[in-house]
């Protein structure tokens, strides 16, 4: 006799790059064993790859998760946990407050406190100085698009120029000039190392300010010790943040 299906409740979620929705439904125990191994070890390349897995899992939509931008990845997977467990999350962190004990000498306070984060009402950062288009000069500039899974793959052992650099590359859509367009999947890698090391610094830095103002999953907040009365702030980011 066969066992009887359960039913699963179906989502909508909009992607913040694209405003494309699309539907998902909530994790099962299945998708449990595979965080489970995860959490076995303490590597965030494999807790991010575990992530898109259980995505690709969940989302019912035709979409290639691994193309996704980071940063939709991250929004997409707080909406699942959300949905598949709690929109609420309990996290917990030490006063790092300097207190003054009866002898005169001073510790840190070190109470833990704990803090509810609704993660429902985490959206991206919007940067209004933020574009995907950025002008080097009247006639020259580039188009980018934003990190993905394959930046996970990057060898973080090579000094930190040599990476800035590859994500450059690997994020560049297509240079323009005042005569045609160049779409980087038809340039080598050195064709493209060749353009990067023949701009002013300037130029790069321009460049790098795309990263910089590109929207993140990151939240503000405050916080009073209950055993020290100490106000700190912190700043939450990224998908390990919110699950310490």
């Amino acid at each position: 006799m066969a066992l009887p299906k359960i039913d699963v409740p179906i989502y909508e979620v909009k992607i913040p790059s694209s405003g494309k929705t699309i539907r998902f439904r909530p994790f099962t125990v299945k998708e449990e064993k595979l965080f489970l191994m995860a959490a076995q070890g303490d590597d965030t390349t494999t807790s991010i790859k575990t992530i898109v897995q259980v995505l690709n899992n969940c989302v019912l939509d035709d979409i290639d998760v691994e193309k996704m931008p980071l940063f939709d990845i991250e929004f997409l997977f707080l909406n699942l946990r959300a949905r598949s467990i709690s929109e609420v999350v309990e996290l917990s962190y030490k006063c790092n407050n300097t207190v003054q004990e009866e002898n005169g000498a001073e510790k840190r306070c070190n109470n833990v406190v704990n803090i509810n984060v609704n993660i429902l009402e985490i959206q991206p950062t919007n940067d209004p100085t933020h574009s995907t288009k950025i002008e080097l000069s009247d006639k020259l500039g580039l188009v980018m698009r934003y990190p993905n899974m394959d930046f996970l793959g990057t060898d973080v052992t090579r000094d930190e120029f040599s990476i800035v650099i590859d994500l450059i590359i690997d994020c560049i859509e297509y240079i323009y000039d005042d005569e045609s367009i160049y779409y980087s999947k038809d340039s080598t890698k050195e064709e493209l190392t060749d353009f990067l090391d023949s701009l002013p610094s300037r130029d790069l830095e321009k460049i790098k300010s795309f990263f910089d103002t590109s929207p993140k999953m990151k939240k503000d907040l405050d916080f009073k010790c209950n055993k020290c009365g100490h106000n700190e702030k912190i700043t939450l980011e990224g998908i390990e943040s919110f699950f310490v």
